[in-house]
């Protein structure tokens, strides 16, 4: 999977709406071919952001909830996260310049 975490309906909570660190999170899913396009893009921003921004993956095959919880009509959409709360979302795929200005405003910069 890369550098990217995974995040599943059984770890969300902690991993995303806990974390002490602004979080990405990329819902998609392995059937998809643009979610498979975004993935070496998701796994380079991780690396990226280590330590500062964290970066994972929910597939929503098999974590249906989250995808649920967060109106997931179409894949993939990458949402922000910061303080538990989603303040921000981009749907289908965009060049990695647009998910990196998001990351950064996430970061405060």
């Amino acid at each position: 999977m890369g550098n990217a975490l995974e995040f599943t309906d059984a770890n969300f909570k902690t991993e995303v709406l806990d974390s002490k660190v602004p979080v990405v999170v990329d819902f998609s899913a392995t059937w998809c071919g643009p979610c498979q396009q975004l993935a070496p893009v998701i796994d380079e921003l991780a690396k990226e952001y280590a330590g500062s921004v964290k970066i994972g993956k929910v597939d929503t095959e098999h974590s249906p909830e989250s995808a649920s919880t967060y109106d997931i009509a179409s894949i993939p959409t990458v949402l922000f996260f910061r303080g538990g709360k989603r303040v921000d979302s981009v749907v289908g795929l965009q060049p990695k310049s647009v998910y990196k200005s998001k990351i950064d405003a996430l970061k405060g910069k």
